[in-house]
């Protein structure tokens, strides 16, 4: 039974690895709504907006950790394994920078087709209805929706008005208040208008992806840390003797302390790559 339980030990904590690795995979995002929700609304939309695989992990780490607490009488467990299976992903996880860069650089691509079809003499409205075939998919759903709008004879300056608000970016907004005044003035400058803010925000998607590679790499570096002492102490759990000074009640506060403050350096060092 001595050697049973350390054994156990070792099962669950390779376990919980298992599922943090999977749980790393990035996930489809939800589509937002474009409300401006309450507080209560946002935290109940938070909730349901977790993926179902975080979901699982969550629940499997819960039952591990309270079968773990009645078998060994480690208290801690029923804390340590859930918040090791869920936040360690979300902490060492890159932030969504990547599909921001997608979006602008998809807005820097519609605006140049946009110009394109402009210089061939087309009307404004026109000219939008038809790069909706074209549009990127980052940002294909505003574009349609921005077209049903026009088509349903909305006023033109209204339409682009809610069109930025769908983007809700700031480049979008630059985009949008550039064809604001192309649709007040209706003068012929407006394409060569268009494509100089393509080329600004090209630079910037250039400058964005530069900063974000500069960000990746203190992540990859606790990310390789924290695998390698997650490793260490998966390996170590397989040997009763490792574990034998946490068992005891004081033992299981140190711990408990031990975790949260390498869960709080890896907050810490996300907040400063952000």
């Amino acid at each position: 039974m001595t050697g049973l339980l350390p054994a156990l030990f070792g099962a669950l904590v390779i376990g919980g690895l298992l599922g943090a690795a999977a749980a790393l995979r990035p996930s489809t995002p939800r589509p937002r709504t474009g409300r401006a929700p309450s507080a209560l609304g946002t935290r109940l939309g938070a909730l349901a907006r977790v993926s179902p695989r975080v979901r699982t992990t969550a629940a499997v780490s819960v039952l591990a950790g309270a079968v773990l607490a009645l078998v060994t009488g480690w208290v801690a467990a029923v804390v340590i394994l859930p918040a090791a299976a869920v936040g360690l992903p979300y902490l060492l996880s890159a932030p969504p920078a990547a599909q921001k860069i997608r979006r602008v650089e998809a807005m820097e691509e519609w605006t140049r087709s946009l110009a394109g079809v402009l210089g061939a003499g087309v009307g404004l409205e026109q000219a939008l209805t038809a790069t909706l075939r074209s549009t990127p998919e980052p940002i294909k759903p505003e574009v349609t929706a921005l077209v049903a709008r026009l088509r349903a004879r909305w006023d033109t300056e209204t339409a682009l008005r809610a069109f930025a608000d769908d983007l809700d970016d700031a480049t979008g907004d630059l985009i949008a208040a550039s064809l604001i005044l192309g649709a007040r003035r209706r003068g012929p400058g407006l394409a060569r208008v268009l494509v100089a803010i393509a080329d600004a925000v090209a630079e910037e998607v250039a400058m964005r992806r530069k900063v974000e590679a500069e960000r990746a790499k203190p992540r990859a570096t606790a990310r390789a840390v924290t695998l390698i002492t997650l490793g260490v102490v998966a390996v170590g759990a397989l040997n009763g003797t490792y574990l034998a000074p946490y068992g005891t009640p004081l033992g299981q506060l140190v711990l408990a302390m031990i975790t949260l403050g390498f869960v709080g350096a890896l907050g810490w060092m996300r907040a400063l790559t952000l």
